[in-house]
């Protein structure tokens, strides 16, 4: 065949080279040079795509393909002229009533999708993201749809064998932390005085340990702040009515967000114990943001006993301010004012990407 009416399969390659080749007047869409408008014309974006596309047209849903789309094939028999019931029929009934959706003019989009196929002469299972999406001719009528997909088998694999990784740090890191808080139970055993500090310390060490699950969880490889101030008041506020959160979902990196959960950890302490949350009226805000290139985050306390500036700094002081600005690559300052602690981590937006 040649002529005008082939101008439509113009530089696709393989597939279209196929297309042309075709006897499709042994199908039910008869020569190509009577091939409808609409039909001529999703062909060619199909072909024209280097994104794995497929058409599939007509009732008995007559398969064309691009070049694209030739890898997810396999080893399978040539598609093109093909029923792509037949082309897919160990899966066909996962993905027929999804064909039968764009067919009735419903589009339909699917991310990591599981199917069992057979492409080199073995069952397996693959994932894949994909739509089905209806193609219209000029009077609007559904003659076929488009079938645009990739194959995310490796990214699924990947993220199992991340998610079981993970799985294993969360669960050594735990075994960690109860071993460690063991060993300082009984390294200050019958130790009067050292009593406060241990329990400053196994504060500290659950934060850490609290922050390290979430930076392992399956879900979330960064944590996001209100995930890591929610961990931290869990186990230790009574009255949740009387701590607020606001901000936008913003994600941390391992080192800032272990950080600001340790940092979290002392302003806690500190509240229940001297400030806002050792009365029955204090009250604390915590408000976050990033936008405009800029990243705040904020504890305020109001509502306490009078506040009174520290005579020393201990640790606790020093990470709140030195270490968090350092792991932010901004400023992290504590001001002892009348009315309460206020806290403030500032730095460039930037700064949370590196």
């Amino acid at each position: 065949m040649s002529g005008n009416h082939l101008a439509f399969l113009a530089g696709g390659g393989a597939a279209a080279a196929a297309i042309r080749a075709f006897d499709w007047s042994a199908t039910e869409l008869g020569p190509i040079e009577r091939w409808p408008s609409a039909l001529k014309t999703a062909v060619g974006l199909m072909i024209s795509s280097s994104f794995p596309k497929a058409i599939v047209w007509g009732p008995g849903l007559i398969t064309m393909h691009n070049d694209a789309f030739t890898p997810i094939l396999g080893g399978k028999p040539p598609a093109i002229g093909r029923s792509f019931r037949d082309v897919w029929s160990e899966a066909w009934e996962i993905i027929g009533p999804i064909a039968e959706k764009a067919f009735g003019g419903e589009s339909t989009f699917i991310e990591n999708f599981p199917l069992v196929v057979n492409r080199f002469g073995y069952d397996e299972e693959a994932h894949f993201t994909f739509c089905y999406s209806p193609i219209r001719d000029e009077h609007g009528v559904v003659r076929g749809m488009m079938d645009t997909v990739v194959e995310t088998t490796e990214t699924v694999r990947a993220q199992r064998q991340i998610a079981a990784v993970n799985g294993e740090l969360q669960h050594r890191m735990r075994n960690l932390v109860a071993m460690v808080s063991a060993l300082a139970v009984q390294s200050f055993k019958g130790e009067p005085a050292a009593a406060e500090m241990l329990g400053v310390f196994q504060n500290r060490l659950r934060a850490l340990g609290e922050a390290q699950a979430l930076l392992t969880a399956e879900n979330h490889p960064d944590a996001t702040i209100g995930q890591l101030v929610e961990a931290v008041l869990a186990h230790r506020i009574l009255e949740p009515q009387r701590v607020a959160l606001s901000g936008p979902p913003v994600s941390l990196r391992g080192r800032q967000a272990l950080s600001l959960s340790l940092a979290l950890n002392e302003l806690l302490t500190n509240a229940i114990k001297y400030g806002a949350l050792s009365n029955e009226d204090g009250r604390v805000t915590i408000e976050w943001d990033r936008s405009n290139g800029h990243f705040f985050f904020r504890w305020l306390e109001k509502g306490g006993p009078p506040v009174e500036p520290p005579t020393r700094r201990g640790f606790g002081s020093t990470l709140i301010e030195r270490f968090v600005a350092t792991d932010f690559r901004g400023r992290a300052r504590v001001q002892y004012l009348p009315h309460g602690i206020e806290y403030e981590i500032a730095s460039s937006a930037a700064a949370l990407d590196e």
